[in-house]
C-alpha cells in the first residue's frame, strides 16, 4: 500500500482534520468493519462505530442511530472511507457537545479529533521555555552547536527539528544512551530517506522512554507540524526533569513517608504526584496552610513558591516576596530567588499567574533537581532494599509498561503492578490485541470503588486469557486485584507474545491460517542470515553466542543491506564490545521501524523472552516491507528514495498494534 495518505482522502478539508497515523488507524477500523459483512452501509454505522472509543463510550447506540438517520435518510447507502470519516467527525462533535468535553478524557489519543483540530495553536511561552532548555543542554553537541543557540522568538526550532537529529539528541539528554548516536544520520544535507530514518528512530526511541506517540507519524515531524513537534519535545523534557523522582534514584525521598505501607504507596505514585508530595512536605514546615494539589490554579498566586524557596534556600529570602499584594510582582520575586539558587528559567512570572501546568511542573521539578532539601543520609531499611533489589522483575515491568502505553489505551500507566489491578487496562490491551474479544457490557470503567467490581474485570481478563490459550493454572481474577507480581508478569508476557505471533500470522499469507510458533521465528532468522552468506546460526533464543551481537547485526543486514555500517562494529569479545554492539543493534532496529522495548543488557545477558521479541519485531518489519533490490547503496536519486523510504514510513507508530492489511 502507498504510504502517501493524501491519496486515501481526496477531500482537502478531511486531509486537514487528521494526522497520517490517525488516518491509518481509522482506515484500519473502516476496512475491518467492511470485511465483516462484505460491505459497509449507513445502517451499519451506529452499531459498528461503538468500537471507536470517543463516540462509542459517550453515545449510546440509539443516540448514534438517531443522529446518523437525521444526516442520511438512505440507510442502504454504501459507505466509502470519506463518508465514514465525515460521519465520524460529526458524531465526534455531537458527543463532545453532549459531554461538554472537547477533549474526551478517556478516548484513545489517535482517535481524538481534538488532537488535530484544537491543538494546532501552540503556547509561545512553552516554545520559548523548551528552546531555552535545548540551548542549555545541547549547546556543546558537536553536530548541533553550529545551529545553536536557537532564537525562541522565531520558528527555528521547528525547522531544525525537520531532519530528526535534534530530537534524537534530546532523547539522549533525557535518558542517556537510549539511542546509539552512531545510528543517527548526521550529514549536513539529508535526503528524504535519511530524514525519515532519523524520525523513525526518534519515534520508536521516544516510545521506549515512555512518550505517547500514537498520534504522531514521521511525516508530521518532517513537515514540522508545530503542535505535534512541541508536544513530543514537551514529553521528552518532562521525562528528563522527573527522572530522579523515585526511591531508586533519590532514596532520600524516604523522608516523605512514615512507615513501610506509606513507602510502598510512594513507590507506586507517578513522578508528578511524588513531586507534589515533596512540595507539601516542605510547605508543612511553614505558615502556609493549604495543600497544593496541582501545578496550575494552586500556584497561581506564587505564595506556595515563596514559602517553598524560603525553606530550601533561606539565605536568599526576601521579606518583600510575601509582603507584596500583587501576585505578578510576587511571582517575579520568586523567580529572582530561584535564579540565585542556580535554577534555570523555565517560565516567566506571567506563566505562574496564568497557571501554565507544563511550565510550572518543569519549574518545580528543576527546583527539586537543584536543591531538594532532604537529608543527605537517607535511612535505609530492609524493605526498601528488597523492593528495589528485584532487577529482573523491574526490567520486565518496564518492558510491559512501555509496550502497553505504546498501544494508545485511554489510561497511561506508571506502574504495571499497581495500575493493572482494577482490570481495565488489561481489558483495553486485550481489545487491542484481539479486537472484539472483550465484552464491554459487563466491564466496569474506572474509577472503581467497590472491590468486587475490580474482581469482575479481572475475572474477564483471566477468562479471555484462557480463550487465547494462555497457561493460567490456578490463577483467578482476585490474584490480579491483589497485585501478585509474578502472576501479573506471567500474564503480560503471554499477552505480548500472543500479540507478536498474531501479527506475524496475519502477515504470512502463505501460512494458510497455520499458527506461528517460536520455532518458526527462529527458523526464519537462521534462514535469512544463511541466505546472506553468513555461517552464523543460533540453536535457540537462549543461545549464549547471541551475546556478542554478531548474529543480530547479520540478521538486520540481511533484511536491509544498507542498515548496518560494518565499520562501526566490534568483534564482541569483551563485555564493553558486546555492549556497544547491543546498543547499536537496538538503535538500528528502531531506525528500520521496529517497535522494541528491550535494553542492551537483554542482548548481552541473552534474555530469552526479549530476544524472541527482538527477532519477531525484525521478522514483522521484513514481512510488512519486502525489500526491493537496490541499485546502489548510497544512491540518492528519486527512484532510490522512493523505494527505500517506503520501507520505514510511519512504522514508528504502527508496530505491535493490530492493523488490517490495506
Amino acid at each position: 500500500m502507498s504510504t502517501h495518505w493524501g491519496i486515501l482522502v481526496s477531500d482537502p478539508s478531511l486531509q486537514n482534520q487528521f494526522t497520517q497515523v490517525e488516518l491509518r488507524s481509522l482506515k484500519s477500523q473502516f476496512i475491518s468493519m467492511r470485511r465483516e459483512s462484505g460491505k459497509l452501509i449507513i445502517g451499519d454505522l451506529a452499531s459498528k462505530m461503538s468500537r471507536l472509543k470517543v463516540v462509542g463510550e459517550n453515545l449510546s447506540e440509539e443516540e448514534r442511530d438517531s443522529y446518523i438517520n437525521d444526516l442520511h435518510k438512505n440507510s442502504d447507502e454504501e459507505v466509502d472511507f470519506e463518508l465514514f470519516l465525515k460521519v465520524y467527525l460529526k458524531l465526534q462533535t455531537f458527543a463532545s457537545s453532549r459531554t461538554g468535553k472537547n477533549n474526551a478524557k478517556n478516548s484513545s489519543a489517535f482517535l481524538k479529533v481534538a488532537t488535530t483540530t484544537l491543538l494546532h495553536t501552540i503556547s509561545e511561552s512553552e516554545k520559548a521555555s523548551y528552546v531555552t532548555h535545548i540551548n542549555n543542554y545541547l549547546a556543546e553537541d558537536e553536530f548541533l552547536k553550529k545551529y545553536l543557540p536557537l532564537d525562541p522568538s522565531t520558528n527555528d526550532l521547528f525547522e531544525i527539528a525537520k531532519d530528526g537529529v535534534l530530537l534524537c539528541k534530546l532523547i539522549n539528554v533525557a535518558v542517556p544512551t537510549t539511542i546509539d548516536e552512531r545510528a543517527i544520520n548526521t550529514k549536513r544535507l539529508l535526503n528524504p530517506w535519511e530524514r525519515n530514518e532519523n524520525h523513525t528512530l526518534c519515534l520508536n526511541s521516544a516510545k521506549a522512554i515512555g512518550c505517547t506517540v500514537v498520534n504522531i507519524g514521521t511525516q508530521d515531524l518532517i513537515e514540522g507540524r508545530r503542535h505535534l513537534v512541541l508536544g513530543l519535545i514537551s514529553q521528552i523534557i518532562k521525562i528528563q526533569l522527573l527522572a530522579n523522582l523515585n526511591l531508586k534514584k533519590t532514596p532520600q525521598l524516604l523522608e516523605l513517608v512514615g512507615d513501610s505501607q506509606d513507602m510502598e504507596e510512594l513507590m507506586n505514585l507517578p513522578p508528578e504526584k511524588i513531586l507534589l508530595r515533596w512540595m507539601n512536605f516542605h510547605l508543612k514546615k511553614t505558615e502556609y496552610k493549604k495543600i497544593v494539589t496541582n501545578f496550575s490554579s494552586d500556584v497561581k498566586d506564587a505564595e506556595a513558591y515563596a514559602h517553598l524557596l524560603n525553606v530550601l534556600a533561606p539565605e536568599y529570602t526576601n521579606p518583600s516576596t510575601l509582603a507584596v499584594k500583587n501576585p505578578f510582582e510576587r511571582a517575579k520575586l520568586v523567580l529572582e530567588h530561584a535564579e540565585k539558587m542556580g535554577c534555570k528559567r523555565y517560565l516567566t512570572a506571567r506563566d505562574i499567574v496564568e497557571g501554565s501546568p507544563n511550565l510550572n511542573l518543569a519549574f518545580v521539578a528543576h527546583i527539586f533537581q537543584i536543591r531538594n532539601g532532604l537529608s543527605a543520609l537517607a535511612k535505609q531499611n530492609s524493605l526498601l532494599e528488597s523492593l528495589l533489589d528485584d532487577t529482573q522483575d523491574s526490567r520486565e515491568e518496564r518492558v510491559f509498561r512501555l509496550w502497553i502505553n505504546s498501544l494508545g489505551n485511554s489510561t497511561y500507566i506508571n506502574n504495571v503492578f499497581e495500575d493493572v489491578r482494577n482490570g481495565w487496562v488489561l481489558l483495553e490491551t486485550l481489545d487491542k490485541v484481539s479486537p472484539g474479544i472483550v465484552n464491554w457490557k459487563i466491564a466496569n470503567k474506572p474509577p472503581i470503588k467497590m472491590p468486587f467490581k475490580k474482581v469482575e474485570n479481572c475475572n474477564q481478563v483471566v477468562k479471555i486469557g484462557k480463550q487465547l490459550k494462555f497457561s493460567l493454572v490456578n490463577i483467578a481474577g482476585n490474584d490480579i486485584v491483589q497485585g501478585y507480581k509474578k502472576l501479573i508478569l506471567a500474564y503480560l508476557w503471554q499477552l505480548m507474545r500472543c500479540n507478536i505471533l498474531q501479527l506475524l500470522k496475519n502477515l504470512r499469507f502463505h501460512s494458510h491460517g497455520k499458527e506461528i510458533i517460536d520455532a518458526d521465528i527462529l527458523q526464519w532468522a537462521n534462514t535469512k542470515v544463511k541466505s546472506s552468506g553468513s555461517p552464523s546460526h543460533i540453536y535457540s533464543f537462549k543461545d549464549k553466542s547471541i551475546s556478542d551481537g554478531i548474529f543480530f547485526l547479520e540478521l538486520l543486514s540481511s533484511v536491509q543491506p544498507r542498515a548496518v555500517n560494518w565499520g562501526l562494529i566490534t568483534k564482541g569479545v569483551t563485555d564493553e564490545e558486546k555492549m556497544m554492539n547491543a546498543t547499536y543493534i537496538i538503535s538500528i532496529a528502531r531506525k528500520l521501524g521496529c517497535s522494541i522495548f528491550l535494553l542492551p543488557e537483554d542482548i548481552t545477558e541473552v534474555n530469552q523472552k526479549m530476544i524472541l521479541t527482538l527477532t519477531a519485531s525484525i521478522m514483522y518489519w521484513f514481512l510488512k516491507h519486502p525489500i526491493v533490490e537496490e541499485r546502489s547503496s548510497d544512491s540518492e536519486n528519486g527512484s532510490q528514495v522512493e523505494t527505500t523510504s517506503n520501507s520505514t514510513v510511519d512504522d514508528s507508530a504502527s508496530d505491535f498494534s493490530v492493523e488490517e492489511n490495506m
